[in-house]
């Protein structure tokens, strides 16, 4: 048998042998090695084992396409390690676990730093690129991938050079952990007193304190100590406190306090702006945000910032508007004709506005949406879509972290199985806060008539509950739980060749196309009444209230939006080219809040202390914009009409999921609506912004007018 008969059988008896596993009795995720928390060492020791033995067989320099496979196996091994980890850090409930995963996590990107820095590899990807007018169109992407990823790595610089890159990246890795742990260790608070301050609606947010020095002399001559309340400042307690606190005081403490921790992140972000700024240098960019931004779409800031300032022009007038009808409504009710509008009032006076004018009411509204509806929602959206449906299926022994999870297929009647959804829907005690999808594994094709199917979690935090028919969600989260889906769809729904470009592996302004166009669906009447029912009575949700909703979702919108332009922009300009404009960061932030927004920047406050976006998607924030302005035009153009309907899946699933990273993302958008969805600007790419302009009801002038920048 020759070498490439060898690693095809070998590849055909690896994947033969997971899917086996996956289907029979087997560990955690499926895969057979972690039936143990010490099974994660194994895990690692086979990944590497395999990786090395498709090392030695690239370092033969094989055909291109045979050098692309092999890419492609190293790549879809390591990262089996790489997301199991990774979920299992966040989910876990089990210590043992925990800590073999962050030993795993640790350990394989100490591999994959190998990997990126293999010159053999390097070298062989470089000659199958000289080889790739022989490959497919995926294969040729992937090559050039390859090689532009093994450069951003710095590969190609001298080992002087490559020696920094690699002490830079280590810097900035331990940076952005510190930055997150000073979140969590120093989240600040505020002492409130008397105890009367804070209503009893309140009271599950705050801890009772006393204080000595103000005591009370009672009847009897019992003397008591006042009463109080610590509130602790962090995000999730400081959003409830300025949405729900009618005193003034208690806001403008609680705002400052929260703007202005952890003090200590001031200082790390400085370091690692400086970090990033370094590292994008020693690879030829004249900023960090022109080394993040090259993939992308966008291509380069400059496209990116003309954006941005095309939306924040767009917004301008009826931020305005929007700002001015709140002043009015603060004085009308507080009674004060002079009252101006604090950073503190806007949540609190926006929710009271919005209740008094379309009469919401949250429990109402809830009442429609128990989990189990929406998990119904959900399967209504794949049936009508894509004519497919989801199975449960039962968890073999090992395979769950925690009794409440679901496990389902997404299964086709002519096609047979997708892929593999996980639901850990609960929230519990040291798991992951917010809700989010997880890779597990990618889809890649493995032979002519073998695929291996991709399985991805969805991990939210609703309140905990025997039966999902008892838990009720807020419309917020409805549309959260839609915005995941949207990514897991993508995932599942993907049949590309390769893993590498499996589902949401794709560029960063591409990557929240899929979940910003489901959240249409959370809106949308003639979806919502196929599953919002009322839990006791199943009554189908009243047009009339969807259309409360929907108008009460409409009234700030604007400014909504342009805080994201403002955080972009705020993103683009720390990461730009230095020095800083306007001094330090609190000074950038201060400026540009007063150029784009009609809010003040409250001096001493240092919001971007905790924004961890910065970490994440530094450079990259306006992404979720691209995202919005591409969906709202594919929404308006393909989808409005009739949502549900066969046509609309097929196309959504054939010209655009189905694809991942595969294509260009630029002609997968242009095949799916037409030309008009972007223009072209200096390079890059900029979406079209007519369809969201319309739907938010922006004015026309204000339209032509950002079309002439």
């Amino acid at each position: 048998m020759t070498m490439v008969g060898k690693l095809l059988s070998r590849t055909l008896n690896v994947f033969r042998e997971r899917r086996r596993s996956f289907s029979s009795s087997s560990g955690l995720y499926g895969f057979p090695q972690l039936k143990t928390p010490k099974g994660f060492q194994s895990f690692v020791d086979e990944a590497i084992e395999r990786s090395a033995e498709l090392i030695a067989y690239i370092s033969t320099a094989p055909p291109a396409a045979d050098i692309m496979r092999a890419m492609d196996e190293i790549s879809d091994t390591v990262c089996c390690v790489v997301d199991s980890a990774e979920l299992c850090r966040h989910t876990h409930p089990n210590r043992d676990f925990l800590q073999e995963a962050n030993k795993a996590s640790f350990r394989i990107n100490e591999y994959l730093h190998y990997l990126n820095t293999n010159h053999d590899l390097y070298n062989a990807v470089k000659k199958a690129e000289q080889e790739c007018h022989m490959l497919s169109e995926e294969a040729q992407r992937g090559v050039r991938n390859l090689r532009a990823d093994f450069e951003r790595g710095g590969i190609h610089l001298s080992s002087e050079k490559l020696h920094r890159v690699n002490s830079l990246n280590i810097e900035i890795s331990q940076l952005s952990r510190q930055y997150n742990e000073n979140i969590v260790m120093d989240p600040g608070n505020v002492d409130i007193y008397p105890s009367s301050r804070i209503p009893k609606s309140l009271h599950y947010l705050v801890k009772p304190i006393y204080r000595s020095g103000s005591s009370i002399v009672t009847g009897s001559n019992t003397v008591l100590k006042e009463k109080g309340y610590q509130i602790t400042t962090d995000p999730q307690t400081v959003a409830a406190i300025l949405q729900q606190s009618s005193d003034d005081e208690v806001r403008k403490m609680v705002y400052i306090q929260g703007n202005s921790v952890p003090h200590a992140n001031v200082e790390v972000l400085r370091r690692l702006i400086s970090a990033r700024h370094e590292l994008a240098q020693m690879m030829g960019c004249k900023s960090y945000a022109e080394f993040a931004v090259k993939p992308n779409m966008a291509t380069t800031p400059d496209v990116v910032r003309s954006f941005l300032l095309e939306m924040s022009k767009m917004v301008q007038a009826k931020s305005k508007e929007e700002f001015e009808l709140l002043t009015k409504f603060k004085r009308e009710t507080s009674g004060r004709s002079d009252g101006n509008l604090r950073a503190w009032d806007e949540a609190y006076y926006m929710t009271m506005m919005k209740s008094s004018t379309y009469k919401l009411d949250n429990s109402v509204v809830a009442s429609y949406f128990s989990l189990s509806n929406c998990i119904e929602g959900l399967k209504v959206l794949v049936q009508s879509l894509f004519g497919a449906t989801f199975h449960n299926i039962p968890l073999e022994p090992g395979e769950s972290w925690d009794p409440q999870v679901l496990k389902l297929s997404l299964h086709h009647p002519e096609e047979g199985d997708l892929g593999y959804l996980y639901l850990d829907l609960y929230s519990r005690k040291g798991k992951y806060p917010g809700c989010a999808h997880f890779a597990i594994k990618g889809g890649r094709k493995i032979s002519q008539t073998e695929y291996q199917l991709p399985v991805v979690a969805l991990v939210c935090n609703f309140p905990c509950s025997r039966s999902p028919s008892a838990v009720r969600l807020n419309h917020w989260e409805v549309e959260t739980l839609f915005h995941e889906f949207g990514h897991a769809l993508h995932s599942l729904l993907s049949r590309t060749d390769y893993q590498h470009f499996s589902g949401t592996r794709v560029v960063l302004d591409f990557a929240e196309i899929p979940s910003n166009l489901f959240e249409y669906y959370a809106w949308d009447y003639r979806v919502l009444k196929r599953f919002a029912r009322h839990y006791s009575t199943g009554e189908e949700i009243p047009r009339k209230l969807v259309e409360s909703m929907k108008g009460a979702k409409d009234m700030f919108a604007t400014t909504d939006l342009q805080r994201q332009i403002f955080y972009a922009l705020v993103d683009q300009t720390l990461f730009g080219e230095q020095p800083l404009p306007y001094g330090d960061t609190s000074s950038v932030v201060a400026e540009l809040k007063r150029q784009h927004t009609c809010w003040e920047h409250v001096e001493g406050t240092h919001w971007e202390a905790r924004f961890s976006h910065l970490l994440n998607y530094g450079a990259g924030y306006y992404s979720y914009l691209y995202a919005k302005c591409f969906a709202a035009t594919i929404w308006k153009k393909l989808c409005q009409e009739d949502p549900l309907s066969l046509t609309t899946g097929f196309a959504l699933r054939t010209k655009f999921l189905q694809h991942g990273g595969a294509r260009d993302p630029a002609s997968l958008l242009n095949d799916l609506v037409g030309d008009g969805i972007y223009r072209h600007c200096n390079g890059g790419i900029i979406p079209d912004i007519s369809s969201l302009c319309d739907e938010m009801k922006l004015v026309e002038e204000d339209q032509q007018q950002v079309h002439l920048l």
